[in-house]
């Protein structure tokens, strides 16, 4: 099975649950995008450059692809401006596999170049994997990535038995009950994939270049920090009373893997240590909590969220009839989870810089 591919199809995607997602996520890069400029200021500043190239690797085609460069681009023209200076010219390309709908985004470049009262802006779509090269060598000042790299490009190997039958019985993810191959499967995963994506952007980037990502991660060594798993217990609780009311197999719930995966900062350090052309100008775990409702209300919008990335996944996995029952399911325990304790989310930022 191709996961980026399924885990990025928005054929038969909900609009609703997929603004919920969009939602979610803006709330989360609004709060760390003074991050996100400062760096990309420096970056500018560092070479004053007269046309300063960057990249937005897994844009994605919702309300928010536009907005992080809109605010990135605001940045530096203000810097510009205090110091008397003018503008750099702007060579935005946006990246996402294929199936991303770049013709959407497209769409409605002509209004936001307006409306950015700067007409020396030219954007490009990108197709194509970031676990992999996308640009020619030393071609980009900045990068940023945004809650992307958590997804791995696929679920890790290592998860059946020498006879092929599943270690990670009735769980998504990791939990507190899986094997401990579970966690070093996903974690070896992770490090093959981060590698990759950082040895491919060395390439790119020029001397002095800055790249920020943010993802989901957690601030403990141990792989079953509730916060990061927390939403991936539930879903599993909630195949488990689908599989209890004969709804779906138990076979085909034990056989479905979530290819994603939350690093500790120690895990990125390490990775980034082995590529000895970046250095680690920021690294760090931010609590967020972005809760702005009833346990009710926030389980319906983190719920449409949920359904928004996996509803791709699971109807390829189980078939199309499974998807509506599960929601609701996982919508009312999340309520009553919700409704136990409050839960923040630990958000990893890390902005690297090319040395050499």
């Amino acid at each position: 099975m191709d996961v980026q591919r399924i885990l990025h199809m928005k054929q038969g995607l909900g609009e609703a649950s997929y603004a919920q997602n969009s939602s979610l996520q803006k709330k989360s890069i609004d709060a760390l995008q003074h991050i996100i400029n400062n760096s990309a200021i420096d970056a500018y500043t560092s070479q004053t450059p007269e046309t300063l190239a960057m990249a937005d690797l897994g844009c994605s085609s919702g309300p928010n692809t536009l907005s992080i460069i809109r605010t990135i681009i605001d940045a530096i023209n203000r810097t510009c401006t205090e110091a008397s200076k003018a503008s750099p010219e702007f060579m935005v390309f946006l990246n996402d596999l294929p199936t991303n709908d770049f013709n959407s985004v497209f769409a409605t470049l002509p209004e936001f170049i307006k409306n950015l009262g700067c007409s020396s802006v030219f954007m490009a779509g990108v197709p194509g994997s970031f676990y992999g090269r996308l640009f020619p060598n030393s071609s980009l000042h900045f990068i940023s990535s945004c809650y992307s790299l958590h997804w791995l490009s696929q679920v890790p190997q290592g998860l059946f038995n020498g006879e092929g039958k599943p270690i990670n019985k009735g769980k998504m993810c990791i939990s507190n009950t899986s094997p401990a191959a579970v966690a070093e499967a996903y974690s070896q995963q992770f490090r093959r994939d981060f590698s990759l994506f950082l040895r491919s952007r060395s390439e790119e980037l020029i001397s002095g270049g800055k790249m920020v990502l943010i993802m989901l991660g957690r601030n403990t060594d141990d792989h079953c920090d509730r916060s990061t798993n927390f939403l991936w217990e539930v879903l599993a609780q909630s195949f488990a009373i689908m599989v209890s009311q004969e709804l779906v197999e138990e076979e085909r719930v034990d056989s479905y893997n979530v290819p994603f995966y939350a690093p500790s900062f120690k895990e990125i350090e390490d990775e980034a240590e082995k590529v000895s052309s970046f250095t680690i100008d920021h690294i760090r775990v931010h609590e967020l909590n972005i809760s702005t409702g009833t346990a009710k209300e926030e389980a319906e919008i983190t719920s449409m969220a949920i359904r928004a990335i996996q509803e791709s996944m699971i109807t390829h996995h189980f078939g199309e009839g499974v998807i509506e029952t599960l929601f609701q399911y996982y919508r009312e325990l999340l309520s009553e989870a919700m409704a136990k304790e409050e839960r923040n989310c630990a958000h990893l930022v890390v902005v690297l810089r090319k040395m050499h």
